[in-house]
């Protein structure tokens, strides 16, 4: 077959389109997309055509990084926890983590969903075929690669190493500044509680190592995991020195059994945060070094 008649059939005549759109695009300096993949906290290679412009975020901390990272506007919805930045309230709320509602997602038309390792939502979307991104971050240390793999899925990866310097910079002046403030004081024995069930924030947790570098020791070692639950009198035995709590358990901690006993509760040693100051600390998001910021100024008020 001649080159000429190859051109002339339905085909070859898309074919030359498609070539000549590419020489054009490239003569005239626009970059063409190149289809890529970014790996989640699944271990699953998920694969992009192009950047998603229409986003639904499952994770208050993913919907603050998604922000952070100057794509708000890519967002069509969220959980209903997210809060921030204020421009956020006003989208559609999908339920929360264990109650996402599948139908007000799908006709969100997303193409791309933000979710944890855990929803159980994640199931039905895939065979909805709408595409997820799993992110789960429970360590400080994860906070960064987290918002660098984000960055990548959004087509901003400059975006991250800017943010992510700012934020390790920041925490490490917050640190600093609090080990010169305690001087030679004995560390306190501290315990936060995450919510009254027990889950405590253990020692490799990020709220955990925030309150380390911040020249605290935790009741709750790095080996009981990231966020173990506790029974009421593990906490009595180890007998912290200061205890971090919900505003609304923190005046009820005297009337657990057991915990007029407990030295921070006696000595009226709790720190307890309104609830968009608690949204800074246990978000392992963008806002990371304001929560660590909040910890060091209630320990500077009530700890030994």
């Amino acid at each position: 077959m001649s080159l000429m008649h190859a051109i002339t059939t339905p085909a070859g005549a898309a074919l030359l389109r498609l070539a000549l759109g590419v020489l054009l695009a490239c003569s005239l300096g626009v970059a063409v997309a190149a289809p890529y993949s970014v790996r989640d906290d699944l271990r699953r290679e998920v694969r992009f055509d192009a950047p998603p412009r229409r986003i639904v975020s499952l994770l208050p901390s993913m919907t603050e990084a998604v922000c952070a990272l100057q794509a708000c506007d890519r967002l069509v919805g969220t959980d209903r926890y997210s809060n921030w930045p204020p421009q956020v309230a006003s989208l559609p709320k999908t339920g929360g983590l264990d109650d996402a509602h599948i139908e007000m997602i799908a006709g969100l038309q997303p193409d791309l969903v933000l979710l944890a390792r855990s929803a159980r939502v994640q199931d039905r979307l895939h065979q909805l075929g709408i595409r997820t991104f799993a992110v789960e971050t429970n360590t400080y240390a994860g906070i960064a690669p987290s918002i660098q793999r984000l960055a990548e899925v959004l087509g901003v990866p400059e975006q991250a190493a800017a943010l992510n310097q700012r934020l390790q910079d920041e925490v490490d002046a917050i640190a600093r500044e609090a080990a010169t403030r305690r001087g030679g004081r004995p560390a306190p024995m501290v315990y936060f509680e995450v919510d009254p069930g027990g889950v405590a924030a253990g020692e490799e947790s990020f709220i955990g190592e925030m309150l380390s570098r911040l020249g605290t020791r935790n009741i709750a070692p790095a080996g009981l995991g990231p966020f173990p639950r506790l029974n009421p009198e593990f906490v009595v035995q180890h007998n912290p020195d200061v205890i971090f709590a919900s505003p609304q358990q923190a005046p009820l901690l005297a009337r657990r059994p057991g915990w007029d006993r407990v030295r921070a509760v006696r000595e009226q040693r709790v720190c307890s945060f309104e609830p968009s100051v608690r949204d800074t600390i246990v978000r392992p998001g963008p806002r990371v070094a304001e929560g660590m910021r909040a910890l060091a100024g209630c320990l500077d008020k009530v700890a030994p």
